[in-house]
């Protein structure tokens, strides 16, 4: 028998003791991140104990009732302040509202295409149960990613592994892991892994802001990552990859994955937005006493000594006698002797020589007409038909298409800007608040426009920014009702690739409660496509739009080629911000360079990683803590993903 006393000594380098040491404390930090959740970094917290609410008044007026006003006018109010939010539509939540459609006899709320919540959306979740509104919200239990072709369906399903754990369950559940095309013998290939996963928030602009994503994957790139990830991961962005940083591709890809320990699977809502968020937190801004405007309308905004002093506002249903400018559409063009302006949702026909300009937003459901070849504008959503100069011929719309006095035209080496107000403006009385901070959540075209109505000696350096901001590509939803059901192996928001203009499609009357009555009690279906970022060239009117989503959903689900449509609903916007290569350094941030001027939105520079809702509520809550922070008082925690990635190379 040999004992240990017995067995020959052999000598250990330094160097071997090293290396073991290396590996061990590699495999202990692995080990413990495969069973440890890390926690969410508080970004923003004070050391000290301050006061919550103020000892004296003060008044803050917010313009914008998007996620980001919203969000800052709710943090502002339950601390004292008298506040006043102020929206352009007729409902609140930008982005995220909702409103009535008829569909035969019954009522439904539409919106802006389905919304995600994420587990890693910290601010937001907090925000939601501030309102005590966690029962509005549901687990979808996983989502499914489906190729058109050369690709397995990718499913996502609830985890809490750190990175890069992450990796190592991706790779295991994916049945697409040998078409990756990762090699990392390549210096490309692992220069791709070093960025994924060695995120620095500051150190990643630098490094990859100045390339658009499409250039960056443009050579010797591992294609199947490309197809599988980053593709889709760029669209869902609401940024098309031509045009999208790839710096601002690597702080996504970061908050949602890479420096993301909660996994893929996320929540939807058991009702609309409006009435599941949005209505929740105007419940809450008006019980502190604030103010909320729709249809609001801001006129002027005084600035002085570096401040704003007075806001000017119009409210009314209909026409202001409030200017404003659209930019020449180069994509929307006819044989006809017609000039178009606007995009999207908002376009407008200027006929040969004519003082005036008609707008194409049909007056029934606020799809855009299109002229025909027999000289008329024709809804493609719901058949109403418009002479050219704007008369209803016929339903199932009520009232004229509306008519705008030009009073400024395109100036050859110019601006490509035509300059228009309402022919018979509504008779309203201005109103003029005058409030200790300003507050701009608009999108980027409504801050842009609200400095246009900046009248006074304004900070030149803070105008550049704004002008300097860029709207990505149009985004487009359409909802179908269908008179049958139909079998779905996937789940039921699926994010699509391969699709010349669907992204995504929901099944309403599976997720909604309204939709799941109405199908229990007709055997029909409401079925939603979603093109995130498409290409106005190829697909210049609502009309193309429509033809498409069509097609592509009868190759999606064939079963409903055998189904009649009963209705059909169009969502056509140019109002996202774009992110495009060389932007970051420019983009304003969350404190503007007039004194009392403060912005919210998804188009501020953020100093975290975020995106999409919780991009814009996070800019919400940073506003305010600046207010609050000014005022001496505590400001609220701001929550989010590691900062920065595990992995150096």
């Amino acid at each position: 028998m040999t004992t240990l006393s017995n067995l020959p000594e052999t000598p250990i380098s330094r160097r071997a003791l090293l290396k073991l040491f290396g590996v061990g404390t590699v495999a202990g930090v692995m080990g413990y991140s495969r069973f440890v959740k890390p926690k969410p970094t508080v970004f923003q917290k004070d050391n000290l104990l301050l006061p919550l609410t103020l000892t004296q008044p003060k008044t803050a007026v917010i313009v914008g009732g998007g996620l980001a006003g919203l969000a800052c006018a709710y943090e502002l109010s339950q601390r004292g302040f008298a506040v006043t939010i102020l929206e352009k539509s007729p409902q609140f939540g930008g982005k995220i509202a909702s409103w009535q459609v008829n569909v035969g006899a019954d009522k439904f709320r539409m919106e802006h295409g389905f919304h995600g919540f994420f587990p890693q959306y910290y601010n937001l979740n907090s925000l939601v149960k501030d309102l005590n509104a966690t029962d509005n919200f549901q687990s979808l239990n996983f989502y499914s990613l489906v190729y058109r072709e050369h690709y397995k369906p990718e499913v996502f399903r609830p985890s809490s592994s750190a990175f890069p754990w992450n990796i190592v369950d991706l790779a295991i559940a994916s049945p697409n892991r040998l078409q990756w095309g990762i090699n990392l013998t390549k210096i490309k290939h692992l220069q791709v892994f070093q960025a994924i996963g060695g995120f620095e928030r500051e150190k990643n602009y630098q490094r990859f802001d100045n390339i658009s994503v499409a250039d960056w994957v443009a050579k010797d790139f591992p294609q199947g990552l490309y197809d599988l990830y980053f593709l889709p991961f760029a669209k869902s962005s609401l940024n098309a990859p031509d045009l999208m940083s790839v710096g601002e591709l690597m702080q996504f890809f970061h908050f949602y994955f890479f420096g993301n320990p909660e996994g893929l699977a996320f929540n939807g809502t058991k009702d609309d937005m409006g009435t599941s968020l949005v209505q929740p937190i105007i419940d809450a801004i008006k019980s502190k006493g604030g103010q909320v405007v729709t249809n609001a309308i801001v006129s002027q905004i005084k600035v002085e000594n570096n401040s704003v002093n007075s806001l000017t506002y119009q409210v009314g249903s209909g026409a202001s006698d409030v200017p404003f400018s659209v930019k020449r559409s180069h994509i929307v063009a006819d044989n006809s002797n017609i000039e178009y302006f606007g995009a999207a949702d908002e376009v407008f026909a200027v006929a040969e020589n004519s003082t005036e300009a008609v707008s194409l937003t049909c007056t029934h459901q606020g799809c855009t007409v299109k002229m025909a070849d027999d000289g008329k504008f024709h809804c493609p959503c719901h058949g109403a038909v418009f002479s050219a100069d704007g008369k209803v011929l016929k339903g199932p719309a009520e009232r004229d298409l509306a008519k705008f006095d030009i009073i400024g035209r395109p100036k050859i080496g110019y601006s490509d800007e035509l300059q228009l107000v309402a022919i018979k403006p509504e008779s309203v009385k201005p109103e003029t608040v005058v409030a200790d901070y300003y507050i701009f959540a608009t999108d980027v075209p409504g801050v842009q426009q609200l400095f246009k109505r900046l009248d006074g000696d304004v900070n030149q350096k803070a105008r550049e920014q704004i002008e300097k901001l860029s709207i990505a590509d149009p985004f487009a939803v359409c909802r179908f009702w269908f008179d049958r059901d139909f079998a779905w192996e996937q789940s039921n928001f699926t994010s699509l690739s391969g699709y010349a203009l669907t992204d995504s499609i929901t099944l309403y009357h599976r997720i909604q409660q309204q939709f799941i009555d109405w199908s229990q009690r007709t055997g029909g279906s409401v079925v939603e496509l979603h093109a995130y970022c498409y290409k106005e060239k190829e697909f210049p009117t609502q009309s193309a739009l429509l033809t498409t989503f069509e097609q592509e959903l009868y190759d999606i689900v064939p079963e409903l080629k055998q189904a009649n449509i009963l209705h059909r609903e169009l969502v056509n916007q140019k109002n996202f911000s774009g992110y495009p290569p060389n932007s970051y350094a420019e983009r304003p941030e969350t404190r503007s360079n007039i004194n009392n001027l403060i912005y919210a939105g998804d188009w501020v520079k953020m100093p975290f990683p975020c995106g999409l809702m919780e991009r814009a509520v996070s800019s919400g809550l940073l506003a305010a803590n600046e207010i609050l922070h000014s005022e001496g008082l505590q400001r609220r925690e701001i929550l989010s993903v590691n900062p920065e990635g595990l992995l150096e190379i």
